[in-house]
Parts: structure tokens; C-alpha cells; sequence
């Protein structure tokens, strides 16, 4: 029997996106870079737990609106579109669709980025944080919060339970510590390129290569 087709094996990988299937370590990020801002104090009272996902959102737009108040969300995914898959993407999810592995991405990242890297590596599930618009396609400030970002392991919950896929046969890949939380709710969790040591202690396996595809074993092993 091959390990991949044991009582236990991978059904469902769920991703993480910035920093993992991307060579960017964050959506949001680059988009400030483009109009050379950074959002740094805001972040600091997000993980302080001053303010929440939206608020963290509206501050993010209003540093862009400095720059372009009528920006608009062809313009966002246009600034996003030259943010390149990180090496080994397209080789990991073809063997793993071929091995009938179900695919996923969970990410606080910005949903136009994660639903072109979907359709590019042909992912079902897309999960990620959107931003709000007029009929003009002007961005209103506020924002569309599908993945909390520090509670994304409640959508992965939730995406099993859609799929009827248990614990034990779910993997996660990510790299940083609010990836934990994907981690706990499945029986594989592999840190790639870890950006800090509590997602490492946390993970099953860990991957220091820049090559994604390097995973595959330790998703497909039963």
C-alpha cells in the first residue's frame, strides 16, 4: 500500500498565502510599498490587541488614500499583479491535485491576490479578507474580514466541516505564528521558510528550502 492512500492520509492541505505561496510577506505591504507607506504603528496596536480586523483594515486604506483618494479596486489588483508565486508552487499543487489531495487557501491577505493564485495553481477553496466598494469601484475605507487573522483556524474548521473531512486527514502549510492556529486544527502542520520559532515548535515538520514543492512528502505521507 502506498502511505499516501493509508486510513489517515492528507485529503485536505489548507495554505496559508503571503510569505508562503507567495515570494511577498505581505499582500497588504505591498500595496504600501507601491505608494511608499508603511503601516507599522497600526500593526503594533493590532497585536496589542487595540484594535480589530476592520480597524486595522480602514487604517490601512486611509495611508493609500493619502496618495490616491479615489483609488479603486482595479488599481489595488493591478498593484498586486507583478507579486511573483514563490519557487516549486505550480509542482507542489499539480502532484498534490493529482494525488487527489482537496487545496485551500486561509489567509488574512487581500482576496484579489489569493483568487489569482488560485485560479493560477487551480485551488477550489479561497478563503481571505476583501475590501469594500462603491459602484464606482472606489474603495470606502472599509473592509470584507472572511479570515480573522488570529483565529484562522476557525475557517479551517469550517471548511472540514463543508467538506467532511476530519482532522486526521488535513495538513496546513504556513509560515508564521498566527499560522498556529491552522496548525492545531489538523494532523500535519508544516512551517515553511518560518518566519519566527513559535510556529516552528508548533509544526510537524519544517521546511528551510525556498522550494515549496519540498513539502509534498510530508503532505502526502499517510
Amino acid at each position: 500500500m502506498n502511505r499516501s492512500d493509508g486510513p489517515h492520509r492528507t485529503r485536505l492541505a489548507v495554505f496559508d498565502m503571503d510569505g508562503t505561496l507567495v515570494d511577498v510577506q505581505s499582500s497588504w505591504a505591498e500595496v504600501h510599498r507601491y505608494f511608499g507607506e508603511s503601516n507599522a504603528e497600526a500593526l503594533q496596536l493590532f497585536l496589542a490587541d487595540q484594535i480589530d480586523d476592520e480597524e486595522f483594515i480602514r487604517r490601512d486604506v486611509a495611508l493609500w488614500w493619502k496618495h490616491r483618494p479615489d483609488l479603486t479596486l482595479p488599481e489595488v489588483d493591478r498593484i498586486l499583479g507583478t507579486v511573483p508565486l514563490i519557487p516549486g508552487a505550480r509542482e507542489l499543487f499539480e502532484a498534490l491535485h493529482a494525488a487527489g489531495v482537496t487545496t485551500a487557501i486561509v489567509s488574512g491577505g487581500i482576496d484579489l491576490l489569493a483568487h489569482r493564485i488560485a485560479r493560477e495553481l487551480g485551488i477550489p477553496h479561497v478563503y481571505a479578507n476583501g475590501l469594500v466598494v462603491d459602484e464606482r469601484q472606489r474603495l470606502t475605507g472599509g473592509g470584507i474580514v472572511r479570515v480573522p487573522i488570529k483565529r484562522k483556524g476557525e475557517v479551517v474548521r469550517k471548511l472540514q466541516q463543508e467538506l467532511g473531512i476530519p482532522r486526521e486527514a488535513s495538513a496546513a502549510v504556513g509560515n508564521s505564528d498566527i499560522d498556529v492556529a491552522m496548525f492545531e486544527e489538523c494532523a500535519k502542520g508544516v512551517a515553511f521558510l518560518p518566519a519566527d520559532e513559535h510556529i516552528r515548535t508548533h509544526a510537524t515538520h519544517v521546511i528551510t528550502s525556498p522550494d515549496i514543492s519540498e513539502c509534498l512528502p510530508y503532505l502526502l505521507e499517510g
